[in-house]
């Protein structure tokens, strides 16, 4: 079963290709987050500079595609159309301690309804849709066991 509802637009790499990385790193089951070469700190979203030292050597970097839950929203109302007859559904800030704890969203998969503890760990799912055009690959992330 998709997690993403028909008539919502499909993830797909920056026109420019900064993102490009995350996405080809998706589509083989791997994450990847942005590190400065020069500084050695990660960051995310991407960005052509880094944060910290402005050096302009950004590199992505796999890391463990695990994290914990710094934030959540249960969402009840559609947000989008095709979100009409989906719902509840739970999205997540997921920080990641060992990497400058960068924070990346996405839906946590599973009973929308499930409790949810800020702190719990949480590990990434990939959710392939080669039957698309263009093919992309969703992050999610479900409760760690």
């Amino acid at each position: 079963m998709s997690y993403l509802a028909d008539g919502l637009p499909k993830p797909v790499p920056a026109p420019d290709g900064l993102d490009a990385p995350f996405w080809e790193a998706a589509a083989n089951d791997k994450l990847v987050l942005q590190k400065c070469a020069s500084c050695g700190k990660f960051q995310w979203g991407p960005e052509w500079v880094c944060h910290r030292c402005y050096s302009l050597d950004l590199v992505f970097e796999e890391v463990e595609p695990s994290g914990k839950i710094y934030s959540y929203e249960r969402i009840w109302h559609p947000v989008h159309p095709a979100l009409k007859d989906q719902g509840p559904y739970i999205v997540v800030l997921v920080e990641f301690p060992n990497h400058d704890d960068v924070r990346i969203v996405g839906n946590l998969v599973g009973d929308p309804e499930q409790p949810v503890t800020i702190g719990d760990p949480v590990s990434a799912v990939f959710e392939h849709h080669t039957d698309s055009d263009p093919e992309f690959t969703l992050v999610h992330w479900q409760i760690a066991k």
